[in-house]
């Protein structure tokens, strides 16, 4: 091919051709992000914005409403909305689909008027969510309303354990009451009402572990006598107080709940057991017969009803109506086999932390249960703490192809991430050689408490500031806790930094089995440590003894003026008085 001659005339027509190109490219980049500026428009139109005053007033229309949260947990429990659910922006893929079933429900997003709630309006949008509103102002609009906020986790529930001490008058027992009880030999058993992971950790000596919803199941089995004093207890009030209200509300006598838990326990100078796997055993015969009598009865004072399946296709049917099917029983019954459009939620947790597995208010809550025993006595307290539609499921599993092990949740554009997964003994060669950087997205508790050796600490909603502090690495990879918040913590961090991205496979589990190394503390910090709302309870939360004294007994003063602050607040009323 002959070389182009290039004459004055080709140099003109060709500066014409290349200028020509130069303002199409120009042209067309302009128009692309004329195109975002207006989508992103679009969309700030298309959610609405409304007031406090309006958001007040659909509290109490009797619709059903899903007021959620995306701020990180520590943040959240400082101040929010009474009503609001904490989904943090970090899980909200993971999380909604469980929490918000019904993608037409209303929902309302909350804040700190920082932006959270907007960027949790986009993905709520991709979900196809499709009434989505934002409280304009966030909280601090919400407050110069003159309206509450509320600290804390769980408030709803925290506040009905206190409402239950008070119209109840559950009694109750100090610390060194019991510590002398058991010291003189007195006929005393302690019943410890927390769920069975909480109660390994730590419990006082000599308790049987069963939790709240299982104490009307199991109750016939321990060996109480007339005059035993039966000792309620949990590493607070809630649960100990509901406990032992649930047995005096199924006729039981000398009943009393702990005052202050296992955490007064601890500052009363007394010792805790730890590691202890006492649990009560399974009713079965005459005494399995006796605990559905007795919380039929239960069931009935508080008008808790029975459906049959038919009534529950008619629920599902319902396009505008939520209906959660919430399987009380023990995990392990639980894996063993459990109805496929169920989910799960120990009924010891249900009614202590509510919010942890339903979002939207005065939806349907169908209660699962073999026995029935612990769907009746669960629905008796989720009816009082202002659930009217929680309903038991007879013969629940009659027909239904049982699933078994864990809920398979389905998180959108999970399956599409393909990134490399590498062992943990590759990865120990890579740390030993620098060649890779760790970034870890479990929690901040569970990073402290042990990660890998030079892991950076990162919290997902924040990870395109986090990457100006992390090293200029050649190979990043993700390790965590949760499988599905890993995998979405590394496609994101692929796109920010356009650097290679592998995931450690089996996450910090796997390389704790592999028996590696582990180092503690805060030593590489990407962001602040405010994913975690920490309590004096939780197992870990606190290492200074005298801090965690000074916070338990600051959570104790915030649960003892709960039912004044709700009383102010006006938004909440729980029902169904005792009835002799």
């Amino acid at each position: 091919m002959k070389a182009i001659k290039k004459t004055p005339a080709f140099a003109f027509v060709y500066g014409q051709v290349v200028l020509f190109l130069l303002t199409a490219l120009l042209y067309s980049a302009n128009t692309f992000v004329v195109s975002i500026v207006s989508v992103r428009s679009a969309f700030a139109d298309e959610v609405s914005r409304i007031s406090a005053v309006s958001l007040k007033a659909m509290e109490s229309d009797g619709k059903e409403i899903a007021i959620i949260d995306p701020r990180e947990e520590g943040i959240f429990g400082e101040a929010h909305l009474l009503l609001a659910v904490n989904i943090p922006l970090s899980k909200l893929e993971i999380e909604i689909g469980s929490l918000v079933p019904r993608k037409s429900t209303r929902l309302v997003l909350t804040d700190g008027g920082d932006g959270q709630a907007e960027r949790a309006a986009a993905k709520l949008k991709e979900l196809r969510y499709s009434s989505i509103a934002i409280l304009a102002g966030g909280i601090p609009a919400w407050r110069a309303a003159g309206y509450e906020a509320f600290s804390g986790m769980s408030v709803p529930t925290k506040g009905f354990g206190e409402w239950i001490s008070v119209t109840y008058g559950t009694p109750t027992i100090t610390p060194k009451e019991l510590h002398q009880k058991l010291a003189a030999g007195k006929d005393v058993l302690v019943l410890d009402s927390r769920p069975a992971n909480e109660y390994v950790n730590m419990n006082i000596p000599g308790s049987i572990n069963v939790p709240v919803s299982e104490l009307v199941y199991r109750f016939p089995e321990l060996p109480v006598k007339p005059d035993t004093l039966v000792v309620v207890n949990c590493a607070g009030r809630t649960r100990s107080l509901i406990g032992a209200q649930t047995l005096i509300n199924a006729g039981v006598k000398n009943v009393v709940a702990l005052r202050g838990g296992t955490p007064a326990w601890q500052m009363a100078g007394f010792d805790l057991e730890h590691g202890s796997t006492r649990h009560a055993p399974e009713p079965w015969g005459k005494n399995l017969k006796q605990a559905l009598e007795t919380a039929q009865k239960v069931a009935d004072r508080y008008q808790v009803r029975t459906i049959d399946a038919k009534t529950l296709e008619s629920y599902k049917a319902e396009n505008d109506r939520t209906v959660y099917i919430i399987d009380v029983r023990t995990p392990d019954e639980f894996r063993v086999g459990h109805r496929p459009d169920s989910i799960y939620a120990w009924g010891v947790q249900l009614v202590q932390s509510t919010d942890k597995y339903v979002a939207t208010r005065n939806a349907r809550l169908v209660l699962v249960d073999n026995h029935i025993v612990r769907a009746l006595m669960t629905a008796s307290w989720l009816v009082q703490a202002g659930w009217p539609n929680a309903v038991v499921l007879a013969d629940p599993f009659a027909g239904v192809k049982l699933e078994t092990g864990d809920r398979r949740v389905v998180v959108r554009g999970l399956n599409d991430i393909k990134l490399p997964r590498i062992e943990p003994a590759r990865l120990n060669e890579l740390i030993q050689a620098k060649k890779a950087t760790v970034i870890d997205f479990a929690d901040s508790i569970s990073y402290k408490n042990g990660h890998i050796p030079g892991a950076w600490f990162a919290i997902r909603s924040r990870l395109a500031e986090s990457i100006k502090k992390l090293p200029d690495s050649s190979n990043f990879v993700v390790t965590g806790d949760n499988p599905a918040l890993v995998a979405l913590a590394a496609n994101d961090l692929a796109e920010f930094s356009a650097k290679p991205v592998s995931i450690l496979a089996g996450g910090n589990a796997a390389w704790r089995k592999a028996n590696f190394p582990l180092s503690k503390g805060f030593e590489n910090l990407s962001t602040k440590t405010d994913d975690v709302f920490r309590m004096p309870f939780l197992w870990g939360h606190f290492d200074d003894k005298k801090e965690f004294e000074e916070a338990a007994i600051a959570y104790g003063d915030w649960e003892l003026q709960l039912p004044a602050q709700l009383e102010r607040a006006g938004e909440l009323k729980f029902v169904g008085a005792p009835q002799k």
